[in-house]
Parts: structure tokens; C-alpha cells; sequence
């Protein structure tokens, strides 16, 4: 194992490479889907509240055009820089092909604290940066769609749309230009919770299979187990709600000041009001409170990394004791921590596709934006009209009346919500299995990951050579 620190970039090419010697495509091929094919690095002035000055930097990547748009969040963080953005962009790429998403790769960031910033401030950078991507053509429905990430949401979203809205003035699919909107500027039913539902019908459909539960010592399915969520951001927040809502017991939550502990279990509503309430999680009741740190090293059946990326490495990596990893976040593993996981029999279920519910979701919007119909709006009604005559006539055959909650349940036509859910859920159940089934087809395949980039690589690849670039 090599004592090398690796750039987050560098930590995607080398399980790109781990991957790549179970293909058989040309390593020309394979160089170029590795590589990232457009990067915008830009700075540009703003002026602040207190009338200073300050020139702004900022990153929008795209990674891969093998299928048009790119697709890829935009995230406002310190932390932001080319190497991060690279490597987000890289597993979007890869996220898309696995769960047969029709997009290229991208992301973009933004050098900011966004909790430094007043609303104004950041609507003057948001609207800029906007500007900027209009300005060389790295913004568009059918060119690069971008979407929330760590520090924004639907408020960043909808600056985004409404200033691309005025410099493309006439453009019809202008609300395509975006994703993770308002509903009321375009957004879809869903999008919120996108992600961390996502990453629990994951988990879910692991946890179904009995191979793999009796090489952990685990029984099958959710119910029962004890779940550990690093973050309690959106997506955190979503995958404890989910989990706890499904049987499992959400033991502790973990946060940047800390963590809370309850081996009863913790209600994320409650946690998430007290901490909004009081701007820290120190002083909750709902448990006892530990060192963030501390928390990803508790025992536990499931962890849950939902933050940051690089929070598992080579240092408490071997203090893990949770059987099951599951990456919301991006990049939440760092290489070496990765072979120490896999030598101590842990199970690594993979962010790039494990957390691909968000991409998923903004698919259907920008499918709603592209089409100018919102789903459900032409067969809602239909079908609960044509379920209430089936039922009227099933009552008068057996001379049985249903119950209220029965008859509410069979007559109801799918709304927009149930119908992105539904389609999320088929998305992340076949992608599960095919990815699974690929692990299983070879003995050498040493984790779940190396099997998600090969189902990766494949996919990638068989649309080179489809566009005739490569034999």
C-alpha cells in the first residue's frame, strides 16, 4: 500500500484503473473516457455589501460528452478547487452510465462559505457565475445542466434559470437549462429527497440478498439494524428519515461540531429542528453528545457517510466496525482506507451509484422542462375513474363493500411523486443487481466498487464505439 496522499481526482483514476483490467477495450479508449474533456476555470469581480470588492473563483467541469447534456451539481464551499471538481465530474460520468441516465459528466463549484455570505451577496455571485457559463457556452438543456450540491439548493437554482431565462430571451426550453428548481419555476415532485431515497432503496436491495447478509452475519432486509448517518444535511437528513421510517434504528448523527448518541435510537426531525433552532446539535436531549469523529467509529450494522468526501482513510479506517458502508456522499473513502475495509470483509456499497437518486430525479425534470407537462397531469384522473368502475363492479359481483382506506388505496391515480419515487426505486433496484450480478460473474472482482466502474467503463465504452470515434 503506497503512503502517498491521493488527490481526490487521482483517488477516482485509480479505481478507474483497478476496474479497467477486468475489460477488454482498447487502452486508447480507455484514456479518454478517463479523461476530463472541457475545464472552465474563472474569476470575476463582485461587489460586496460593505462595497468592497472581491474577485470570485470558481470551476465548471465537464468531464465527458458521450451523451449529451453534461450533467453535474454546483457546490459553494472553501474547500472548492480544479481537483475536486475534476473528480466530481468524473463520477457523474460514471453515476449516469450505471443508472442508464442519458447525460455526460460535469460539476462546477464556486470558492465561497456560503454561511459568510448575506442572500444578496450570494445572488450577485450565483447570477454572475451564470454569466459566465452563458458567456462560452457551458450552460444550456442540450449543452450542460447543472444542479444542486453541498451549499445550494432550489433559492441557487432558480437565480440560475432566471438569469439564463434573460440572456436567452425566446428560448423555449430555457427551463431545462437547470435542474433542482422550485416546483413553481419548473421543478419536479421528489427532487428534495431524491438522494437520500435513493441511497436507501440501495441499501434495501443489498440488504435483501441472503449471500451476501450471511457473509456478514446479518439477517435480510433493514428492519432492526443499527444505522450511524455522518451529516444531517439534506441528504443525511433524508436517509435517517428513511431508514427510521422502514424498521431500521438510527443510533447516532454526526455533524461537523459533533455528534449525537441514542443505542434506543434518534428522531432526525427532532434533531434537525433543535440544531436549525439552535445552530449546534451540544445541548440536545434525544442523547448523549460525542466527538464527530468518534461516531464512525461505533459499532453499528450500517454507516452512512453523508457529508464530505476523504472522512474514512487510512487512519480510523481500521477502528471502522460498522458491516456495511453505504456512500451518500461523493468520494467518502479514500483509497487505503478502501483495501483496509476490504481486508477486515466490510461491505462497500459504492458512491457512484449509490447516491446517483439526485441525477436520477433531475433526469425526470429536465424530461418534465423538455416535454411542458407535468407528469401524471394527462392519466391521474383516467385512472382513478377507470380504478373506481373496476371496484364499483367488483362490489356489486360479491355483494361486499371495501373499506374506506381499502377503496382510497385501489382508486387512487399515481401523482407526480409516486410516480418519481416508482421510477427511482426500478432505477436503483436494477442498477443494484446488474452491478451485483457483474461482482458475482468473476471470482478476481475484489469489491463492489471495481464492479460498479466496470458496469461503468462498459457503458461508457459501447457509446464511443456506437459514435464510430472508436472501432
Amino acid at each position: 500500500m503506497s503512503n502517498k496522499p491521493y488527490s481526490f481526482f487521482e483517488s477516482v483514476e485509480q479505481s478507474f484503473d483497478k476496474a479497467a483490467q477486468y475489460t477488454k477495450w482498447d487502452k486508447g479508449l480507455l484514456a479518454q473516457i478517463k479523461a476530463c474533456n472541457s475545464i472552465y476555470n474563472m474569476r470575476f469581480p463582485v461587489k460586496m455589501d460593505d462595497g468592497t470588492i472581491e474577485v470570485i473563483e470558481a470551476y465548471r467541469v465537464q468531464h465527458s460528452q458521450h451523451r449529451t447534456p453534461c450533467k453535474g451539481g454546483i457546490r459553494f464551499s472553501d474547500e472548492v478547487n480544479q481537483d475536486e471538481v475534476m473528480a466530481l465530474a468524473s463520477l457523474m460520468t460514471y453515476k449516469c452510465a450505471i443508472v442508464n441516465v442519458p447525460f455526460g459528466g460535469a460539476k462546477g463549484g464556486i470558492k465561497i462559505n456560503p454561511r459568510k455570505r448575506s442572500t444578496y451577496e450570494l445572488e450577485k455571485i450565483t447570477r454572475r457565475y451564470t454569466a459566465e457559463l452563458v458567456k462560452k457556452n457551458f450552460i444550456g438543456p442540450g449543452i450542460d445542466v447543472p444542479a444542486p450540491d453541498y451549499g445550494t439548493g432550489e433559492r441557487e437554482m432558480a437565480w440560475i434559470v432566471d438569469t439564463y431565462q434573460s440572456l436567452k430571451p425566446g428560448e423555449i426550453d430555457a427551463l431545462g437549462c437547470v435542474t433542482g428548481k422550485p416546483i413553481s419555476q419548473g421543478g419536479v415532485n421528489g427532487r428534495k429527497e431524491a438522494t437520500g431515497l435513493g441511497v436507501f432503496f440501495g441499501v434495501r436491495e443489498v440488504c435483501k440478498m441472503p449471500e451476501l447478509m450471511d457473509k456478514l452475519g446479518l439477517s435480510t432486509g433493514v428492519e432492526g439494524k443499527r444505522i450511524i448517518v455522518q451529516g444531517l444535511g439534506n441528504v443525511g437528513y433524508h436517509c435517517a428519515k428513511f431508514f427510521r421510517e422502514n424498521g431500521a434504528i438510527v443510533i447516532a448523527i454526526a455533524e461537523f461540531e459533533g455528534a449525537v448518541y441514542n443505542e434506543t435510537g434518534i428522531n432526525e426531525e427532532e434533531l434537525f429542528q433543535y440544531r436549525k433552532a439552535n445552530g449546534s446539535l451540544h445541548g440536545f436531549e434525544g442523547g448523549e453528545i460525542i466527538a464527530s469523529g468518534a461516531a464512525l467509529e461505533l459499532d453499528c450494522d450500517i454507516l452512512i457517510p453523508a457529508a464530505l468526501e476523504n472522512v474514512i482513510d487510512k487512519h480510523n479506517a481500521p477502528n471502522i466496525k460498522a458491516k456495511i458502508i453505504g456512500e451518500a456522499a461523493n468520494g467518502p473513502l479514500t483509497p487505503e482506507a478502501d483495501e483496509i475495509l476490504i481486508a477486515k470483509g466490510v461491505l462497500v456499497i459504492p458512491d457512484m451509484y449509490l447516491n446517483a437518486g439526485g441525477v436520477t430525479v433531475s433526469y425526470f425534470e429536465w424530461l418534465k422542462n423538455l416535454s411542458h407537462v407535468r407528469y401524471g397531469r394527462l392519466e391521474k384522473r383516467f385512472t382513478e375513474n377507470m380504478n373506481h368502475h373496476i371496484l364499483t363492479e367488483m362490489e356489486q359481483l360479491t355483494g361486499k363493500q371495501a373499506t374506506p382506506k381499502a377503496k382510497k388505496l385501489i382508486e387512487h391515480g399515481a401523482d407526480e411523486i409516486d410516480l418519481v419515487h416508482s421510477g427511482l426505486e426500478e432505477t436503483m433496484i436494477s442498477a443494484t443487481n446488474e452491478i451485483i450480478d457483474i461482482w458475482k460473474s468473476d471470482a478476481s472482482i475484489p469489491d463492489m466498487r471495481t464492479a460498479a466502474y466496470i458496469c461503468a467503463i462498459n457503458k461508457v465504452a459501447k457509446s464511443y464505439t456506437e459514435l464510430g470515434i472508436f472501432p
